[in-house]
């Protein structure tokens, strides 16, 4: 048996399980292009596989664990059926990095961001600027994930009622998230946009479409963003590993919105499980990751501290 069908039989498997196993199917597929899909997997041995997990920064970065836990479940797995004989994987791992906080982006670099989606490209490509700037703004003002913005159709849009039907997005959840008129007018424009360029209008079409007419990759999009976020100038200041990712958008926007409820005298403590609701958590503190404390948000909190000190003094 070849690398490329015992990667394929064991994905198909694992999914067979009712798993969606996304992001390990990308790995293991990454490893198949890096490694060989003619290659015989009793042949693998760690000399080979190792590069692979430093692929392609060359240094130990998230992605290392990703990959890491990936093969050794598919190198287990052929094991226990005789497809392999041994686990081609190093023993020792090395030290995991330290905990990422998320990037909250200011308004000013949000602006720079949507701003830079139509202007980052030097040479040509089949990615759409328009659509990297729509994908952005969604991710942003609807606080989606970026696989949720990605997966949506034509049919989950509904700008008659002002919501978009997110379908069963993690651990299978599906929900609907609202949006406002300002939110519809850019989609409408959007979607002028891409009649313009003789898109496919059918409503089992992705929205996001590159220049040959397929649905834009995951990967792809993560990429032209590193690069767009370079272009934008953004990046963190304390010489961290981590640099802004395209999925602290979520967490700028759940912070964005807890910061307007303090500034609208909301009562932020009933509103929290509405916030988590919308963000499609299961539990509050779930969300509670998502709100890292700015100073915007800390002076905000602040203030209503104050008022309520100040009330109970005049009692």
């Amino acid at each position: 048996m070849k690398l490329d069908e015992m990667t394929e039989l064991y994905i198909s498997y694992r999914r067979a399980l009712g798993e969606k196993f996304k992001t390990n199917t990308q790995a293991l597929r990454s490893f198949m292009k890096y490694i060989g899909g003619d290659t015989n997997p009793m042949e693998l041995t760690i000399e080979q596989v190792k590069p692979y997990l430093y692929y392609p920064a060359g240094k130990v970065t998230a992605g290392w664990f990703i990959r890491h836990t990936a093969l050794k479940g598919m190198f287990h797995w052929a094991v226990s059926r005789g497809i392999m004989t041994g686990v081609p994987l190093p023993i020792d791992l090395p030290r995991r990095l330290e905990h990422m906080t998320p990037y909250i982006y200011s308004k000013a670099e949000l602006k720079r961001l949507f701003c830079s989606a139509m202007e980052y490209q030097k040479n040509r490509s089949a990615i759409y600027p328009e659509c990297m700037k729509m994908i952005l703004q969604l991710t942003y003002f609807l606080g989606l994930r970026l696989h949720e913005t990605m997966s949506i159709k034509i049919r989950d849009l509904n700008q008659s009622e002002l919501y978009v039907y997110i379908r069963e997005s993690k651990f299978y959840k599906s929900r609907i998230v609202t949006y406002n008129h300002k939110v519809r007018e850019l989609i409408n424009t959007f979607l002028k946009w891409r009649e313009e360029q003789n898109m496919r209008t059918e409503l089992e079409s992705g929205l996001f479409l590159d220049k040959k007419g397929v649905e834009m990759h995951i990967d792809t999009v993560r990429g032209a963003f590193e690069r767009i976020r370079k272009y934008a100038d953004i990046s963190r200041s304390n010489q961290s590993l981590f640099q802004p990712r395209i999925h602290d958008l979520r967490h700028t926007f759940a912070v964005d919105r807890l910061t307007a409820w303090y500034k609208e005298n909301q009562d932020v403590q009933k509103l929290l499980p509405v916030l988590s609701t919308y963000l499609g958590h299961t539990h509050l503190s779930h969300t509670s990751v998502y709100l890292t404390m700015t100073d915007g948000l800390l002076r905000e909190a602040s203030k209503r501290f104050e008022s309520y000190i100040k009330q109970k003094n005049d009692e």
